[in-house]
């Protein structure tokens, strides 16, 4: 009798050592989902160009009346000004009569036409700066829940709600050398009050004080709804490491707050570079043209003196300066401006 053996059934061997990498796919083997892919991609195709452009005619749709308002009320004035300020024209001609650069050349030899564009960029920076700075100190004041704040945000927004001639009456008032608010401040210390309005040497300030007193009430909303909204966990962290009063405020408020500082400082000078009426009602750019700014001489060049042409000039330079402000501020200031923020 005989007795057979089997062997064990042994299983096949692991390979030992690192995974050789898997081969890629033929193109006779394992490309059918690539195929697949291609073929819902192409069979998707018509869906998406019919929804691409669905979307921009919706797109254009939407934007349409803003467009045609824009080109209607903006771009074309502006360069049917520019247009004009080539002509000779009072109104009353029938026809404007070309005259080509002599408009500009009058303008840039009048001795008052410098003195005007000084005005010009003090009124705007000194607005501007003014407003900025003290509206940030009033809105963190007011957002450290000083006692009456609604009352003291009411009051601060205030002048901004008021339309520019009633504020120009108001100041004329107080600055009113003989019954106004500047006699009482002045006899204080035992001077006479300087008269604002009418003296060469005062005019510019008068009105220069009068437009940001009107605008601060509209910086500190703006700053102060801004701090409210501030991550706290940042003030948290920086008052553990010993930062507090003015280091909170020079480190970590102003660098959070610089995308608002720039939106206001923008259109600020925008704004402050087309003010008209505190000016037409304080002094209307008088003594001579001590306070006479571009906007001003504009409004003085067409409707006092039917000058259309050099009027048009004047607002083309107006124009231009306001276009090298703005961009220089986009292109330098932009950089300075905290957006993680």
């Amino acid at each position: 009798m005989s007795i057979t053996v089997r062997s064990p059934r042994t299983e096949p061997a692991v390979p030992s050592g690192p995974v050789p990498p898997e081969e890629p796919v033929g193109p006779s083997g394992g490309d059918a989902p690539m195929r697949q892919g291609r073929s819902e991609r192409r069979r998707r195709s018509p869906q998406r160009r019919r929804r691409a452009r669905r979307d921009a005619l919706l797109f254009g749709a939407l934007i349409a009346p803003n467009l045609i308002a824009i080109i209607v009320f903006s771009y074309y004035p502006a360069l049917y000004n520019i247009g004009l300020s080539f002509f000779d024209w009072d109104f009353v001609a029938p026809s404007p009569e070309w005259v080509g650069l002599a408009n500009y050349t009058d303008l840039f030899t009048d001795a008052g036409f410098g003195q005007v564009i000084v005005n010009t960029l003090i009124f705007t920076g000194v607005s501007v700066v003014g407003s900025l700075v003290l509206g940030l100190l009033l809105g963190s004041l007011l957002a450290t829940k000083v006692p009456l704040t609604g009352f003291a945000q009411t009051m601060a927004f205030a002048p901004h709600m008021l339309p520019g001639a009633a504020v120009g009456i108001l100041w004329l008032f107080m600055f009113d050398p003989n019954y106004g608010l500047s006699r009482w401040v002045f006899s204080l210390f035992g001077a006479a009050s300087p008269a604002w309005t009418t003296t060469s040497d005062w005019s510019l300030w008068a009105i220069t004080i009068a437009y940001t007193w009107q605008r601060l009430g509209f910086v500190t909303v703006i700053c102060y709804t801004a701090i409210l909204d501030l991550p706290k966990d940042l003030y948290e962290a920086a008052a553990l490491d010993g930062a507090h009063g003015w280091k909170l405020f020079r480190h970590l408020t102003l660098p959070l707050l610089s995308p608002i500082t720039f939106f206001l400082s923008i259109t600020g000078i925008i704004s402050a570079a087309q003010a008209f009426d505190i000016i037409s009602i304080m002094t209307s750019g008088g003594p001579g043209v001590s306070s006479s700014t571009l906007s001003w001489m504009v409004y003085e060049e067409a409707f006092q003196k039917f000058d259309i042409g050099t009027a048009s000039a004047a607002a083309t330079v107006l124009l231009v300066v306001l276009l090298i402000i703005t961009y220089v501020q986009v292109r330098y200031g932009d950089k300075k401006v905290n957006y993680d923020s």
